[in-house]
């Protein structure tokens, strides 16, 4: 066994579960560590106390001289916990966050300090723009970004700093983040849905879209992983053969959660609930030492915001229970891979779920409209909701048996199937007295006000209606969310306003009152995007087919995907809600189409320089030993050790045959890359990697895997999936 595989062994034996304390409620502390309306009643004054509000609720602007008294107040809370360093922390399109942190410290003279922290300091600082991907939007010597407050996702204290959200765009104004073209969907999809909200409620005047996010990961002990190149440098492993025993008996999902595990987990909980994230559901999901962690749903920014600062807390408290976290949508072969399915829905400031059947008929009308409009925005934009979620990680899941396919579909149940086919067939026109009290009590007025168990859940579809929310199942495990619920948001809000000029036009010509109108207007939709909607099983060859013939995309790979973000349609419809302009929507493609380019370019050198420099020597070494073996049995039995020495000459030729099919297989995989690497234009360079490129790894594992399995344990040099997989 190699040195570096048996230390990492050994390594784990030695690991103790790390006990946490549970004597304190969960509620109790929960949002200790934030600076909510709670803490800002106490150390703000009433002016600036309302100022942030106001900001909060109506998006109004928060003046300089008050964000002088606002930064007063956070310093000395945040000093009161402990913190002695400040940051604007955003989240560039890396897929990380990033932070600067600088000190409340400063100088004043004749060998003096003291604690500083301006409005100044809180509304803006200026990270450089240009070591940040950026699409072109910003050169080298262009260094200037500016990041700038976001009072609507609160401060926080992690560790001694204190950790300002923020949105993070160029010197030129173009958003440089996730966070910014959120904020506007958001504010788009408000605007749109309290205009549709007020023909059957007047006193809506605001809806919030909430998000629940999903979070599935696997835990690896910290020693083994590090004795596996490519877990540290890609996420996943591109090479290891599949252990005997795996997901096969069902026996990991919901099961007793081990000792370890469970430590980690409390302590990333308490950690959680400190800063204010609700997680609330844990559990085992389906492969070995693969887990899910859920909150409860939140406001959609702050709930992005709340993911991706969970990512990184759940890092730290892994070093300090030895382990690693893979977030990699599929890090093992042969078993499930991790998603992060994103529920979505919208509510009132009057407290009502949209996306909820009432007790009513009108509120019924209300529940249909908002749910069939959101259905024919997916089918409107399927392309780009596909676009949304793709990245070179994803690719390995999405259509494998634990994942939705590529085709975006909508699974809504056969009871709501059913309405809306009674609403299609309802006569065009004006209704009369009889139509319309039939339609309303006898298809809308007997929409049960719980759907939650109305249907068997599909986990094949990539867009399901889940009872009062939809939940986009296709996202993956390592995305942000900002990604996902920009496009969803962007879509509907300009579904909405579509909606609303039709049913207006109707009824400013006299031609229908209002109901008649909506009425007439949802069944056309209904009629236009049934396509979109699928019940059955979306892994068979026989859906593909089926959704072919409908006009639905099948865009398999990255690369085929990501042009839906470019394309005439998408630039128009971000530009006209105000969410990217297209110099924005470019820069965000060319920068996806890159780190596409650039992941396959890393795990191809890992897997050469593995398969070369680890797997094949040791095949070699090993070789020789049977070599001996063989030369030692010719010494002693002559010319009839063929006979004896017949299992031997044959590992001796298959283990040759995998050395030589490795080799060549990566020498053709560093020209191909070179090839790719010499093209200048960008999508023929992701085509290259993805067609040409990509598909050799397989080859490479092929053999890789095979010798796994010939040569002698003691001498293989990687730690082995049953070791990875099934170590407590």
């Amino acid at each position: 066994m190699s040195k570096l595989r048996f230390h990492a062994l050994k390594e784990v034996f030695k690991h103790k579960p790390i006990h946490i304390e549970e004597n304190q409620r969960r509620s109790e502390i929960f949002g200790a560590n934030v600076f909510n309306e709670s803490i800002m009643r106490q150390y703000l004054t009433k002016e600036a106390y309302e100022s942030v509000m106001n900001a909060v609720g109506k998006g109004s602007k928060i003046e300089r001289s008050v964000a002088d008294h606002i930064s007063t107040g956070m310093k000395e809370w945040a000093i009161s916990k402990g913190a002695t360093h400040y940051t604007h922390w955003f989240q560039p399109l890396t897929g990380a966050t990033a932070e600067k942190h600088d000190a409340f410290f400063e100088t004043i003279g004749n060998g003096l300090a003291i604690e500083k922290f301006g409005g100044g300091q809180l509304v803006q600082q200026e990270p450089d723009a240009s070591s940040f991907p950026n699409g072109g939007i910003r050169n080298t010597f262009e260094a200037r970004g500016y990041t700038a407050w976001d009072p609507t996702s609160p401060a926080f204290v992690y560790g001694t700093t204190l950790c300002i959200p923020t949105v993070f765009v160029a010197y030129t104004g173009e958003a440089l983040d996730y966070k910014t073209p959120l904020l506007r969907a958001l504010q788009a999809v408000d605007n749109a849905a309290v205009s549709v909200c007020k023909y059957f409620d007047k006193s809506v005047k605001k809806v919030n879209a909430s998000l629940g996010w999903e979070q599935e990961y696997f835990l690896i002990d910290s020693g083994l992983a590090m004795s596996r190149p490519d877990i540290m440098l890609t996420g996943r492993t591109l090479l290891g053969h599949s252990p005997a025993k795996g997901q096969q008996l069902d026996d990991h999902y919901f099961g007793t959660i081990p000792n370890r595990a469970m430590a980690y987990m409390r302590d990333l909980e308490t950690e959680c609930m400190l800063l204010g994230i609700p997680v609330k559901t844990r559990h085992n999901e389906v492969a070995p030492n693969q887990f899910e962690l859920a909150p409860i749903f939140e406001e959609a920014n702050l709930a992005v915001d709340h993911n991706s600062l969970l990512m990184d807390v759940m890092d730290k408290v892994a070093e300090r229970h030895n382990f690693k976290v893979l977030f990699h949508e599929k890090p093992f072969a042969g078993v499930n891979g991790s998603g992060k399915h994103n529920n979505w829905s919208l509510s009132t400031d009057t407290g009502v779920n949209l996306l909820s059947p009432g007790k009513t008929p009108m509120s019924n009308l209300q529940f249909l409209t908002f749910f069939i409009n959101t259905i024919k925005a997916v089918y409107d934009n399927e392309e780009l909701l596909r676009a949304a979620i793709a990245s070179a990680s994803n690719d390995h899941r999405l259509g494998a048996n634990e994942a939705p396919p590529a085709i975006i579909s909508v699974f809504i149940g056969e009871q709501l199937t059913n309405t809306l086919n009674e609403l299609e067939n309802v006569t065009n026109g004006k209704l009369s007295p009889q139509e319309k009290t039939d339609l309303k009590l006898n298809v809308v007025g007997k929409i049960p006000d719980v759907l939650l168990d109305n249907t068997d859940r599909n986990r094949t579809s990539p867009f399901a209606f889940t009872g009062n929310k939809f939940e986009f199942r296709a996202v993956g495990s390592t995305a942000n969310c900002a990604n996902p619920m920009t496009v969803l948001n962007t879509i509907v809000a300009k579904q909405l306003i579509d909606f609303k000029a039709e049913v207006d036009a109707l009824v400013s010509k006299k031609e229908m009152k209002k109901d008649d109108a909506i009425f007439n207007v949802l069944r056309e939709y209904i009629k236009k995007s049934k396509r979109i909607l699928f019940e059955g099983n979306g892994y068979g060859e026989a859906w593909e087919k089926e959704a072919k013939k409908r006009g639905l995309s099948n865009n398999k790979t990255t690369p085929e995907a990501l042009k839906a973000k470019v394309s005439k349609k998408a630039i128009r419809l971000f530009e006209e809600m105000n969410v990217m302009n297209k110099i924005e929507s470019e820069a965000r493609y060319e920068i996806e189409v890159e780190e596409y380019v650039l992941r396959i370019q890393i795990e191809g050198r890992v897997l050469g320089d593995i398969a070369r420099n680890h797997v094949v020597p040791t095949a070699v070494r090993y070789q020789n030993i049977l070599i001996d073996n063989v030369k030692g049995l010719k010494e002693i039995y002559g010319t009839s050790f063929k006979k004896l020495a017949k299992e031997q000459l044959n590992l001796i030729e298959q283990i040759s045959n995998h050395i030589e099919s490795i080799n060549s297989n990566v020498t053709k995989m560093i020209e191909e890359r070179k090839k790719a690497n010499a093209m200048e234009d960008l999508e023929k360079k992701a085509a290259a990697y993805c067609h040409v490129v990509k598909p050799l790894f397989e080859d490479i594992r092929y053999h890789c895997d095979k010798l796994e399995l010939l040569v002698d344990d003691e001498l293989w040099p990687l730690t082995k999936y049953r070791e990875l997989l099934f170590t407590k």
